[in-house]
C-alpha cells in the first residue's frame, strides 16, 4: 500500500495565496510519517486533504492507487481536541465508531477490550468523560481510533494540549502501539522533538513556499533516548532547517 500526494495544492476562497503548493509525497504501508513546521505552514490542511475533509484545489491523493474524494473507513482521523461524547461513558465512546459500522457486540466487545487494555483504561471503562484527565480522554480517543482498524491513521498534534509529562508518556505509548500493530501514520506536530522520537521520516513544511523544504530519514534504533547525542544533533538540525524557514 501506498498513499500518495501528487502535485497536490490548495488554495481557500478569499484567499490571496495558495496554504499548500505542489506537494509530492510518497507514505510506504507501515511507515510514521511526522509533519513539522510553523504555525501557518499549512500542516492541518495537509491532514485534512489526506483525510478527504478537504479537496485539493489541483493535483490528486492516491490510496493504493484509487482517487481520495472524501472521508472512508480506510483511513481515522485523532484531533488535538478529543472529540468525545460527554454523555457516553468511556466504553461506550470507544465503541461509538464500530456501532456505526455495524460490527457485531461480540466483535466490538473482543475489540473495546483489547485497546482499552492497551491503553490502561480497562478499570475506568465505566467512567464518566468529564471525570478523566486531558490524557485519559485522549487515551480514550486513541483507543476508540485504534478500534476501527482502518489503514491509516491520521493524528493532527494529539498531544499538544497536555502537559510535558503527560504527552511524553503518550508518545512511548503510542510508539509501541505503532511497533504492535504496524499501522500508517501521518503525525502533525509543533514539536521537533515528539517527530525524531516517533517518526521513520521527518517532513518539513515551508511558510514561504507552502511546500515541501526538506525531507529527512530518522534511522535511530527504537526505542528512542531523548539525551542520546544522534538524537540531539537530528532534533538540533530540524530545528535549523524550521528556523531557517521562518527567517
Amino acid at each position: 500500500m501506498s498513499f500518495e500526494f501528487i502535485n497536490v495544492s490548495k488554495t481557500f476562497a478569499q484567499a490571496q495565496a495558495p496554504t499548500l503548493s505542489s506537494i509530492n509525497l510518497t507514505i510506504q504501508r507501515g511507515e510514521f510519517v511526522c509533519i513539522v513546521g510553523v504555525s501557518g505552514c499549512g500542516k492541518s490542511t495537509l491532514l485534512n486533504l489526506a483525510a478527504g475533509l478537504e479537496l485539493p484545489t489541483s493535483g490528486e491523493i492516491l490510496l493504493d492507487g484509487r482517487r481520495i474524494t472524501g472521508p472512508g473507513a480506510d483511513r481515522t482521523v485523532m484531533f488535538q481536541e478529543h472529540g468525545l461524547f460527554p454523555w457516553l461513558n468511556v466504553y461506550e465512546n470507544v465503541c461509538f465508531g464500530m456501532k456505526l459500522a455495524h460490527l457485531s457486540r461480540e466483535e466490538m466487545d473482543a475489540k473495546a477490550e483489547h485497546y482499552l487494555q492497551m491503553m490502561h483504561l480497562s478499570e475506568y471503562k465505566d467512567y464518566p468523560i468529564h471525570q478523566l484527565s486531558g490524557g485519559m480522554r485522549q487515551r480514550t480517543a486513541l483507543a476508540r481510533a485504534l478500534c476501527m482498524d482502518s489503514e491509516i491513521l491520521l493524528m493532527d498534534e494529539p498531544f499538544s494540549a497536555l502537559d510535558k509529562q503527560t504527552s511524553n508518556r503518550l508518545r512511548e505509548e503510542l510508539q509501541q502501539i505503532w511497533m504492535e500493530t504496524g499501522k500508517t501514520i501521518l503525525f502533525i506536530t509543533h514539536s521537533v522533538e515528539e517527530a525524531v522520537f516517533l517518526a521513520d521520516r521527518v517532513i518539513v513544511l515551508s511558510p514561504e513556499s507552502k511546500s515541501i523544504s526538506e525531507q529527512i530519514e530518522i534511522s535511530l534504533p527504537r526505542p528512542r533516548h531523548v539525551y542520546d547525542p544522534a538524537f540531539v544533533a537530528l532534533r538540533h538540525r530540524i530545528l535549523e532547517k524550521v528556523r531557517e524557514e521562518v527567517l
